[in-house]
């Protein structure tokens, strides 16, 4: 009897290595059952996931998800991670939710940040609540990252802030601290486990005066000093008719896109936020009928 043995390489890029190493590495197969697996996959001239389904050893998540991380394009399962549910495109990347994601991802590539090396700041702004603002910041900051584009997503919705929720993580130190000088980037900034490229800035302690923070040039030069470092940096923002915030973070970004939701925005809301977003100077890279 041949006797395979799985051989791992910690310095290997994932695309170089077996789905089995990958699997052995996240604790999903012991290295005995991987091997059990090659031997099937050899005496049968099956693949390696139809080896392991046919053995009872992994299920079909099991392999979708070794797969997407040897090809760099990692999502979650769930009830494995902090994250949480509502941030789709970390889950289920190949839902019809997820496809209109990476179809807008597309379009924004194409009308600003490839037209410009400079274009690298894109606020998210919406005239009102409700709207879905907050959800296609999140779900938007996880489809660059799996496109392999060094993301940063900025909560600066100061007034209710909740990306550190939808992302499972500590808000003690965030945005208002670092303008503040109470913490620095390095404190404040957080990456997120599992998901490569991602990183996230909330929005830390709500202060007294977020429009007054926002406002400090401290928060520009911030700006100018991210886009050393990423690719694409996405800025969550508050209600944009309710408050100034959202068109000052517009202005400092250089463009924004703009989310609506059906029977939930109003169109005069609509005409003063791209009335404010004019005088501002603001680029309105685009608009989304968010219907999720």
């Amino acid at each position: 009897m041949t006797t395979a043995t799985l051989t791992f390489n910690e310095g290997a890029s994932l695309p170089n290595r077996s789905i089995g190493a990958i699997l052995v590495d996240s604790g999903k197969l012991s290295p005995e059952n991987a091997e059990r697996i090659l031997r099937l996959q050899r005496e049968r001239g099956l693949r390696f996931g139809d080896a392991a389904i046919q053995l009872g050893l992994l299920s079909q998540s099991d392999i979708d998800q070794a797969l997407s991380r040897q090809f760099d394009y990692p999502y979650l399962l769930k009830g494995e991670s902090k994250v949480s549910e509502k941030v789709v495109a970390a889950y289920n990347p190949f839902s019809k939710q997820v496809e209109a994601l990476r179809a807008l991802r597309s379009q924004l590539m194409v009308r600003w940040f490839d037209v410009d090396a400079k274009h690298k700041a894109l606020a998210i702004v919406s005239p009102e609540s409700g709207e879905g603002r907050s959800f296609i910041a999140s779900n938007l900051a996880v489809v660059f990252s799996q496109l392999g584009e060094r993301t940063l997503l900025i909560d600066a919705d100061m007034r209710k802030p909740c990306q550190h929720e939808l992302f499972g993580l500590d808000n003690r130190n965030g945005l208002s601290g670092v303008i503040a000088g109470r913490c620095t980037v390095a404190d404040a900034l957080q990456r997120v486990p599992d998901l490569l490229d991602l990183t996230v800035l909330p929005a830390g302690p709500t202060p007294p005066n977020p429009q007054e923070l926002l406002g400090r040039p401290n928060f520009t030069q911030m700006l100018t000093d991210f886009a050393q470092d990423f690719d694409v940096i996405l800025i969550d923002t508050p209600s944009g008719t309710q408050y100034a915030d959202g068109n000052m973070i517009s202005a400092r970004a250089g463009a924004s896109l703009m989310v609506v939701r059906t029977h939930v925005t109003h169109i005069s809301a609509v005409r003063t936020l791209a009335e404010h977003m004019t005088s501002a100077h603001v680029a309105v890279v685009g608009s989304v009928v968010n219907e999720f």
